[in-house]
């Protein structure tokens, strides 16, 4: 084990695969801890396959380094220490695949299940969205923090489907078998679409500890891949609602006309099914986005690039007439700021107030992630912009600074405003 590689200080060892090891280090410069990925140098220098194989490896940092999203692993640095090729890369602490809960024995419970398909499916869409192709989605490359969130990693036979991007890996025969669709083991033309049947076989495997096609032999999997109907989610799991059946086969259609256009329409669908899921987030281009809240009175202050940073660390949602965004005695940490329609606020069934266009709500469960205390209600078609601490996290540190003021400012007026409240009700009860 390498003491040093470039700047980075390595402390020890965490995982070995075929691309390479992943190292434990520490950033001196920016005070962090982080993974280092090296190549495997025989593979680098073997003559036949060395060019492509270090191709590969840094096509990792070049796809993966484009993408921002709070499910896919960051790419911070890539480069050459004398003979060694490596990758610097967000370090998931405690981290596990989903491998370990792909098998019968060990399943994890549906919802929990059908919520890392959920994030899975938004990360895809938004890779999707900048034309990154995975072409690997599996178990073994989607981590699971230790706060079982999800990281969707290895990105290093991705293919760039842009026209002012030069592709960067061949197409033809590329992925894991036991994964690929039946476009990609044919070498017919790849989609995005390609990845949603491959995260079809990950829901698949997560809700039944089973291969949707089994195959006893490497000919009979393609076959059946390619000629034969998944086998019944329910030959594996007596319990499994025919609806949640009717998702995963759509992901798993042999023609991709057939199956979801795009990983938020699979999300969609699994909200739909799991109401615990938030709705996916709304497809508005950036430049709209960038309007709306430009023209809030709470971004008043923050310069153009500031803006740009609080929007790309966002989830926009929609919620329609009677639709509850937030009920009392949930739990968790986001923050909602509304950019068009409006809102009613409710404790216990009485109406408590009205919020519209650049008001906020939910301040008390985004610093301390506690229960929520009121109800909150679209009385109108809804447009929200949605934080939590997480994402915020990605900003500038003076980017953070500023939405920290304007965030307790409002925090503190919604404070005094229930102060009064409760004073005047007193006061009418005397």
């Amino acid at each position: 084990m390498p003491d040093k590689i470039g700047k980075y200080e390595i402390i020890r060892e965490v995982g070995r695969g075929s691309m390479g090891a992943v190292y434990q280090a520490y950033d001196p410069y920016i005070d962090r801890s982080v993974a280092v990925k090296v190549a495997l140098a025989d593979a680098l220098n073997d003559k036949a396959s060395g060019e492509r194989f270090r191709k590969m490896f840094f096509n990792e940092a070049h796809t993966a380094g484009m993408l921002r999203h709070p499910n896919i692993l960051d790419i911070f640095d890539a480069g050459v220490d004398d003979d060694k090729c490596y990758i610097v890369m967000e370090l998931v602490e405690e981290g596990r695949t989903l491998k370990e809960y792909c098998r019968a024995e060990n399943l994890l419970p549906v919802n929990q299940a059908a919520e890392i398909v959920f994030r899975c499916a938004q990360a895809l869409d938004y890779a999707h969205k900048q034309g990154v192709i995975h072409r690997d989605i599996k178990p073994t490359n989607i981590l699971l923090t230790k706060d079982n969130d999800v990281k969707l990693a290895d990105f290093s036979i991705a293919h760039i489907a842009r026209t002012d991007l030069t592709q960067t890996m061949p197409m033809g025969f590329v992925g894991s078998p036991r994964y690929m669709s039946p476009e990609q083991v044919q070498e017919d033309t790849i989609t995005n679409q390609t990845d949603l049947f491959s995260l079809g076989i990950v829901a698949y495997e997560l809700f039944t500890g089973n291969h949707p096609f089994g195959g006893e032999s490497f000919s009979s999997l393609i076959h059946k891949v390619i000629n034969e109907p998944p086998f019944p989610m329910k030959n594996f799991q007596s319990s499994t609602p025919e609806v949640l059946q009717k998702v995963v086969f759509k992901a798993l259609e042999k023609s991709p006309e057939r199956r979801y256009r795009s990983g938020l329409d699979f999300a969609s669908e699994l909200s739909a099914l799991f109401s615990h899921l938030d709705r996916p987030q709304t497809d508005i281009s950036f430049q709209t986005k960038f309007d709306y809240v430009r023209e809030l009175a709470f971004f008043r202050g923050f310069p153009d690039s500031e803006i740009w940073e609080i929007i790309r660390a966002s989830i926009w949602q929609k919620a329609d007439l009677g639709e509850i965004i937030v009920a009392e005695r949930d739990v968790d940490d986001s923050f909602f700021i509304i950019t068009s329609g409006r809102v009613q606020v409710s404790k216990g069934g009485e109406i408590l107030q009205e919020l519209t266009e650049g008001d906020c709500f939910g301040e008390m469960g985004y610093l301390s992630k506690t229960q929520r205390t009121a109800t909150i209600t679209a009385t109108v078609s809804v447009s929200l912009m949605k934080v939590n601490s997480t994402l915020i996290e990605q900003v500038t540190s003076e980017c953070q600074l500023r939405f920290y003021k304007v965030f307790l400012r409002v925090l503190i007026d919604r404070l005094r405003n229930t102060t009064e409240m409760v004073v005047q009700g007193r006061v009418k009860r005397k």
